[in-house]
């Protein structure tokens, strides 16, 4: 995909890997609208931008994010890119766990990047160009080993599945999606949750520091909005960022290909 003069819309873009990806595709010539819950974050990370503009936006409101893509058409007429990237992140225990904390961040981490691809697909396709989608996820959607992060993990192993549908749905359309898996890199992700206005005081210590010291010695956001901007125009499906996870990867799918060695050699479920 050649990324030249297209327009790119980005979600969680006021810092981290949403302004690092926004920072990227605006010098590649693209024109970006940066959308953040934080106002004025957003409003000052625009303005370092050539050709970008800013909108507020609650990826969990459905009408905040129409009225994000109503901004972004009046501003520059037109969208070929999304990028579902706002995320939030909380540490608790199994069984610990205040319902209202869930349905915060599957309201964020998954609806979020529903309401963005029901609401931008239609006005991708409408120019008949194609186009690009990245749905953030995290290596935590293909492999979930850390406790205390069982609702961070159940929302990014949902956005991986339903990047992979929705890529094969789309690709009559000539619109390519890509699912980013960030390892540790450097964002305030693991704050989202204290910074939250009435959290529930439920945060697991040992997880929050261990989380908190991983996140802070990550790598730069900015080589991620970069590799992500090159994956963009290669049309990977998936973006990973850290080449020393493998092995987790590897044994995920060792464990799964066990267990279901041991379903086919039972008899039975012989034919």
């Amino acid at each position: 995909m050649k990324l030249q003069d297209k327009v790119a819309f980005v979600t969680g873009a006021a810092s981290g890997i949403g302004l690092g990806i926004a920072r990227a595709l605006a010098a590649r010539g693209v024109r970006v609208m940066l959308a953040d819950l934080d106002g004025p974050g957003v409003e000052a990370a625009a303005a370092g931008l050539d050709g970008a503009a800013a909108t507020v936006c609650d990826v969990a409101d459905i009408a905040a994010v129409r009225a994000a893509a109503r901004a972004t058409l009046d501003r520059f007429g037109r969208v070929d890119i999304l990028v579902n990237n706002a995320g939030v992140s909380f540490g608790a225990e199994v069984g610990a766990t205040a319902l209202a904390d869930w349905r915060w961040i599957v309201d964020v981490n998954l609806m979020g990047v529903v309401h963005g691809v029901e609401t931008f697909v239609p006005l991708i396709k409408a120019h008949g160009q194609g186009g690009h989608i990245v749905n953030t996820a995290s290596m935590t959607g293909f492999w979930a080993g850390l406790p205390g992060l069982s609702p961070y993990a159940a929302t990014k192993f949902a956005v991986v599945g339903y990047a992979e549908a929705i890529r094969a749905e789309l690709a009559d359309h000539h619109i390519g999606v890509s699912v980013l898996a960030p390892g540790w890199v450097r964002t305030r992700i693991h704050q989202s949750h204290a910074r939250r206005a009435g959290a529930a005081d439920h945060e697991v210590p040992a997880v929050a520091e261990t989380i908190g010291a991983l996140v802070e010695g990550g790598i730069d956001p900015q080589v991620v909005g970069d590799w992500t901007a090159d994956c963009i125009a290669a049309g990977r499906g998936y973006i990973f960022t850290d080449p020393h996870m493998r092995s987790l990867l590897d044994l995920r799918h060792q464990m799964i290909q066990a267990d279901y060695d041991a379903c086919a050699r039972d008899p039975r479920f012989a034919l």
